[in-house]
């Protein structure tokens, strides 16, 4: 990871020659509130490209489901990845938002709407519509038949008191800004994020919606802390 010197988001955008230039052109109007970070026109290219640059946000465009999933292999980055897409598959959608996509956009969207989920999204929140957000939290957080819960046991037992807070801290509301949340655990957001880098390792989780869904199918949240 980079050390961050920016106050505002980088926005590195992924997408074929025309419409790249086009969303380029559109973060670069939105400066000095965001700015560009570089470009490329293929997702098997932005590995090595982001590790020339500082960039906080990944957008990429991207419309059939080869090339959908291989943005959620792009979102196990640390970085945070929006999807601009034309696919209406939900299945597909919902896949790259467990996988760790965070944010999904329409191509019918606004320019507004596409520059405010960009601020969103560096601010740690999740950007998905209402109802995907529904669907997914509804199917995540649906109780596992009984027994499903014992190979997950060495796991949970190997939290450390702070990281069972920050997961409560959390199930308070998933999609509050990670500002938010480190105020809540009197933390700074640097050190929120080496806490749930920490969670998501031991829990094999990849996201805040995934963890928030395992702490809810676990009952984690609201138990007593032990150090």
């Amino acid at each position: 990871m980079f050390t961050d010197p920016h106050p505002v988001p980088r926005v590195f955008v992924v997408a074929p020659a025309l419409s790249g230039w086009g969303l380029q052109r559109l973060v670069e109007s939105a400066h000095p509130l965001i700015e560009l970070a570089g470009g490329c026109e293929r997702v098997a290219c932005a590995y090595d490209a982001l590790e020339a640059v500082a960039a906080h946000v990944v957008l990429v465009d991207a419309d059939d489901e080869s090339e959908i999933d291989a943005v959620a292999a792009l979102a196990h980055d640390t970085r945070q990845v929006i999807l601009l897409t034309a696919c209406t598959q939900e299945p597909v959608l919902d896949r790259a938002v467990l996988a760790g996509v965070r944010g999904v956009l329409h191509k019918t969207d606004t320019r507004e709407l596409l520059l405010k989920a960009i601020e969103k999204v560096y601010a740690g929140q999740l950007w998905v519509d209402r109802s995907s957000t529904g669907r997914l939290f509804v199917a995540l957080t649906r109780p596992r038949p009984s027994g499903d819960d014992g190979p997950e046991q060495p796991r949970i037992a190997s939290l450390t008191m702070r990281e069972r807070q920050t997961i409560d801290a959390l199930a308070i509301d998933a999609s509050a800004p990670a500002k938010v949340i480190a105020d809540r655990l009197c933390i700074s957001p640097h050190t929120l994020r080496n806490h749930l880098s920490s969670i998501y390792s031991k829990l094999g989780v990849t996201s805040r919606l995934d963890l928030y869904a395992y702490a809810s199918r676990h009952r984690l949240s609201g138990q007593q802390h032990r150090a």
